[in-house]
């Protein structure tokens, strides 16, 4: 966890680059992720350096290949050399020299650099530098120069302190999943080393993050596992993975595709600064004819955009097939279903109109889910969840596709560890626990009844399926009602004449203190 200190200048960061007129957060955040793109390659190139020299073999740098690369004329018109390129060196310049420095050398060189085993590389060539102020940019770069960068879990926290920074809703729909909602999805499905894990609407990349995070910690021996002397504990170490396990962890495993570029290139940074250095992300509409995979993932996490729409025409075929819709959150469920290998799991945030919507779309869609997949667990959320950003109700799908669907696991969440207004306080309540506990004991045992103090309980498919495949919660669960006794009428007048007894006994008394009185 990143320290207070470090916490707060962060936050006079984020302030500096809004009284800089960058108000966008995608931007602000967009920014940072280039110089923090500039230190990681300033810091690679030297430790290549040092190798180099250990073993007394000539290196060229990245940065003097690139000057390398110019004609006399270029050089010197900018008064250029491979040093003004380096982190390392221009760090030390004043914020001017610096700001000057960044606009006429850095980002050229960037927009101009490639790198096949680096995804965020490959997009530097599109990268605008919008930092307008000398100051702000020297800022920004002292700050990042002031944070030990060498340690993932270091980077890994920086960067998600900057996007639970993220506080508007993107376009169509889009917003940042909770992380505690994504972790509590990834350990309901327990991925393992030799998964291979998808998120077709990946956003900020946040259930991959949480994937490889989980499968560190669950292959880290718990001897190996402590706490440095900052305080910071070191629990993703992942040392019981052997070296077939770790090449499929660093090129195979994690992949991912997100259309807007903006959030691709932030998703290739956060997980770049992770340690996954060569994820297999693709900047593509997973919903589109260009993206046509099928059959290849092990377990898909995702939270696809609501109430987005997608233009007819640029529908994969193999979608239009199953369903006959525009509507995005449908789509991605067919989609799901489509990219899964058999046997492959399916863990899916779905807006409540996706379960109980009446309509030909949703029917078919929740028919193929049940039929054809073994729908496993319905985990209804309330509104709150997904405060500021929007207050749709949503619910989670967890399935497997191929088996059969015998009982669906239906668990009401009521409370997610925080307030369910704007301000999303951390509270006492919170329901994350048990619904972790509690499916997995339901999915080792079936048979079991829940007690009344449960939120949890079994459905079988048929009532579903005589319920036109309804899995709205509020269809199953059962209702509370206050036991009423009634009595014979003859118990009621025994109890009138006593009270009219107890009340004439009492205006007796009463009229004695009065006349005693007198």
């Amino acid at each position: 966890m990143l320290n207070s200190e470090i916490k707060s200048k962060i936050d006079r960061l984020w302030d500096s680059f809004w009284s800089g007129g960058i108000s966008n957060p995608l931007t602000v955040i967009e920014q940072i992720s280039y110089l923090l793109f500039i230190k990681k390659l300033d810091d690679t190139e030297i430790a290549k350096e040092k190798k180099a020299k250990r073993m007394r073999r000539p290196y060229t740098t990245v940065f003097e290949k690139y000057v390398q690369s110019m004609d006399e004329d270029q050089i010197n018109r900018v008064n250029l050399n491979s040093d003004n390129l380096r982190w390392s060196e221009f760090v030390h310049y004043d914020s001017e020299a610096s700001f000057k420095n960044m606009q006429d050398k850095v980002f050229p060189f960037l927009k101009t650099y490639s790198d096949e085993d680096s995804i965020f590389a490959d997009q530097m060539k599109d990268s605008v530098f919008l930092i307008q102020k000398p100051s702000l940019l020297y800022e920004a770069v002292q700050l990042i120069s002031s944070i030990n960068l060498d340690d993932n879990d270091t980077n890994g926290d920086l960067y998600e302190y900057l996007l639970s920074k993220l506080a508007t809703a993107g376009v169509n729909g889009q917003f940042r999943t909770p992380r505690h909602i994504i972790n509590m999805m990834v350990e309901l499905m327990d991925p393992t080393i030799e998964d291979v894990i998808t998120d077709p609407s990946c956003g900020t990349a946040g259930f991959l993050v949480s994937a490889s995070e989980y499968i560190l910690r669950k292959y880290t021996d718990k001897n190996s596992v402590f706490t440095d002397e900052e305080g910071i504990l070191h629990d993703k170490i992942g040392d019981k993975i052997d070296s077939n396990g770790w090449e499929h962890y660093k090129n195979k495993m994690f992949n991912a595709t997100e259309f807007d570029p903006s959030m691709f290139r932030i998703a290739a940074m956060n997980l770049m600064l992770h340690g996954i250095e060569n994820p297999q992300i693709t900047q593509v509409d997973a919903l589109s004819s260009q993206y046509d995979e099928e059959d290849k993932y092990s377990l898909v996490l995702a939270n696809p955009p609501f109430k987005g729409s997608i233009d007819e025409g640029d529908i994969n075929k193999s979608l239009r097939s199953v369903v006959k819709t525009k509507k995005t959150e449908l789509l991605f469920l067919v989609l799901i279903d489509r990219i899964l290998d058999m046997g492959g799991r399916g863990a899916v945030i779905v807006p409540d109109g996706v379960l109980f919507g009446s309509s030909k779309s949703h029917k078919d869609v929740r028919k193929k889910i049940v039929d054809e997949c073994e729908l496993k667990a319905v985990i209804s959320m309330p509104s709150g969840v997904f405060k500021p950003y929007a207050g749709v109700s949503t619910g989670i799908l967890v399935f497997t596709k191929g088996g059969e669907t015998d009982k669906v696991w239906f668990y009401d969440m009521q409370a997610d560890g925080y307030s369910l207004d704007d301000k999303r306080n951390e509270v006492e309540a919170n329901d994350i626990p048990d619904i972790i506990e509690s499916f997995r004991m339901c999915m080792d045992d079936k048979t079991l009844e829940p007690s009344k103090e449960d939120k949890w309980f079994f459905v079988d498919k048929s009532e579903i399926v005589d319920n036109g495949y309804d899995l709205s919660i509020n269809k199953y669960k059962a209702i509370e009602y206050e036991e009423v006794v009634y009595e014979v009428p003859e118990v009621i007048m025994e109890k009138i004449e006593a009270l009219e007894m107890g009340i004439l006994e009492d205006i007796k008394a009463l009229k004695k203190m009065v006349n005693g009185h007198e």
